[in-house]
Formats: structure tokens, sequence, C-alpha cells
């Protein structure tokens, strides 16, 4: 890669947003003001929800589309899960209408990714939710303050860590262990049933840990380099041995200036990506332009929580959209996916869960 002396810094933070992430300290995002113990904290929310009658049935909430999916594998259809972030919006900015209040002060629990992602839906569940719900941010939970990432999207000095968890399958099972381990105690009656579930389902993430493997292997190290438009794969690229070359979107989701997009066209020569990704939800005329101009094939198809289809289709599950970007992108890169697009990607349970669209 070329020297970035005379690269302006924002262009240079994102062509180098690999380099800069490293360890984060307890002192930035959320623990910027209590030096606690976010993770114990999140987890002991989690666990605060009281156990619901013997009969009856948990009413759970849920935010980005992934973790109703995931929640709704764990639940089958032992429990009335309620989506509230659409499918298709920037989760990062979605306000929450007035009328989730009213799902939320029948709620019992729930499910949010944290990590700074949902603020406004967590505000206003702090004020609708029963003292006897749970609000549980499962990323929070799962995920020490000293592994947070912190990159171009989203840099340490603006307090808000990449909350991007649930695309990295390694930490998608740990979610799926909290959310069992939360439903046995809200509604033991249904223990069985629930671990279980969970149990298929980590099986089946297993086998997806495995295939993303087996077919990163078949990239050289020097091609498994991701330069996207939203940092959605930060936590992925470190447990995979993938390397994150940029993230174009900058942290106030402006578009960068015409000077920066040119200085960005001169390093995507320099670096020899075999491919730029866009995002399904992020449309993006820079990196269009990007690839126009530096001849590298752009895709711009990847989604991280907008499932595939609709509701009800065979393909509108947390699996789907796993096995459907790491297909995209390791076969765009000229690597060989036939062990992810060869996964069962069927749902352990039936997803009776509401998808707002």
């Amino acid at each position: 890669m070329t020297s970035l002396r005379n690269t302006s810094p924002r262009v240079a933070a994102a062509i180098l947003a690999f380099a800069l992430i490293g360890g984060c300290s307890s002192t930035s995002g959320n623990d910027a003001t209590s030096g606690g113990d976010i993770q114990g904290k999140a987890l002991a929310e989690c666990l605060s929800g009281q156990t619901i009658a013997v009969g009856s049935t948990l009413n759970i909430s849920t935010t980005v589309a992934p973790i109703t999916s995931i929640v709704a594998n764990v639940a089958g259809g032992l429990a009335q899960i309620t989506g509230i972030v659409p499918e298709g919006t920037n989760s990062h900015t979605f306000e929450p209408s007035p009328s989730v209040a009213a799902t939320l002060v029948d709620t019992d629990v729930i499910f949010a990714n944290g990590l700074v992602l949902e603020e406004p839906t967590k505000e206003l569940a702090d004020s609708n939710l029963p003292k006897s719900a749970a609000l549980c941010e499962l990323g929070t939970a799962v995920l020490p303050v000293d592994d947070y990432i912190y990159d171009f999207s989203f840099p340490k000095d603006g307090g808000k860590p990449n909350p991007h968890l649930w695309t990295d399958p390694k930490l998608a099972i740990k979610y799926v262990a909290l959310i069992r381990d939360v439903l046995v105690k809200m509604d033991p009656a249904n223990a069985a049933s629930y671990t279980a579930n969970a149990s298929a389902y980590t099986n089946k993430l297993d086998e997806l840990d495995a295939a993303v493997t087996t077919a990163s292997a078949t990239l050289p190290p020097e091609d498994r380099r991701l330069l996207t438009y939203h940092d959605a794969y930060a936590y992925f690229a470190v447990d995979y041995g993938w390397v994150i070359v940029g993230a174009i979107q900058p942290s106030d989701f402006d578009e960068p200036t015409a000077r920066e997009v040119g200085d960005l066209i001169t390093q995507v020569k320099s670096s020899k990506v075999k491919a730029i990704f866009g995002s399904e939800v992020f449309p993006s005329a820079v990196l269009k332009q990007i690839g126009r101009e530096t001849g590298v094939t752009y895709v711009d198809v990847l989604r991280d929580d907008d499932l595939l289809g609709e509701p009800g289709d065979a393909d509108h599950s947390f699996l789907g959209l796993m096995q459907f970007d790491y297909v995209t992108m390791i076969e765009a890169l000229g690597g060989d996916a036939t062990a992810i697009g060869n996964l069962d990607i069927t749902d352990v349970a039936p997803d009776n869960a509401k998808y707002p669209q």
C-alpha cells in the first residue's frame, strides 16, 4: 500500500481502519462514565426478569431482525415474539414510534443487541417496560469491554463501539446460550424445549463456523481483505483471519467529500483488493464510482440486519442471511464457498415472530 502522508486524516483512517482498531480499554464507550463492570451489569439485567405463571406465554420483544430470528429458533412456538426495528431500516438511527410503547408495556423481556446500537428503543423501554420485565442487551452481556472494537465508522472518541457481533458465528453462539438461559429462568415449565432448541441451533452455528473457516482457507491471506461501505464485519474478521482494509461510511453517516473519494480511489488501486462491498441498506454512489474508476468488482448486496426475502420464506432467517453474505464475499474475492452454500439453513423450530417491514 502506498504512503498515507498525503492522504486526508479521515480517509487514512478509513483505509487503515483495521490497524487503528487495537485493544479497547474500559474508559470509553459504555464504560465512559461509570468505570464499572459493564458486562456483568448487562448480564445481571438479562437475568433479572421475573418468572411467569405456569400456563402463561412469554411476551418477547426484539430489536433487529437477526436477533428476532435467533430468539425465535430458541423459543420455538412457545412465546409471542414481536420485532421492533423494521427490516431495511438503518438500525443506528432508528427512532421507534410511540406505538411501540404499547408493545413494551406487555413485554416480559426485550432482547436488544446493545453496545449503544438501539439507544432510542432502550430509552422507550426504560419508560414503558413493566418492573417485572428484563431488558437484555445481548452484545453488552457477552462481550468483555476490552474486546470492544472501534474503527472508522465507530471511532473510540465517539463512545460507540462497533455493535455488529451477530455477523460473527462464534459470537452468535454466545447470543444463543444467553437467550436460552433467560427463557429457562423466566419460563421454567418449558425449560426442556428451550434447551433442546438452543442445542440444535448451536449445532447449526457450529457447522456455519466450520464452513466459514473452510471457505476462508480457499482464499490466500492477501485476498481475505474487506473494503466495505459500512463496517459490519469487524468481529468476524478478527475471529476468521480476515483484515478490514477500510469502511468508507464516516461515523456521522455523511458521504466522503470529492477529495476524499479521489484519495480512496488511489488507495484502492494501490491495495489491489479484488472486490469492494456495498450494503443493501446503505446504497452508496461513492463505492459504485470507486469500483468503476478502479476496475474493481463492486458488489452492492451485502446486508447485516435485513433478512432475505419476506417473513415466512425459507431463507428469511439469520442462518440464511449469514449464508448469503459469506458466499457472496468469498466468491467475489475468488474463493470457493461451497462449504457454506451446502449448509442446511432450515430453522430448528417454528418462527412465528412478527417482523415489521
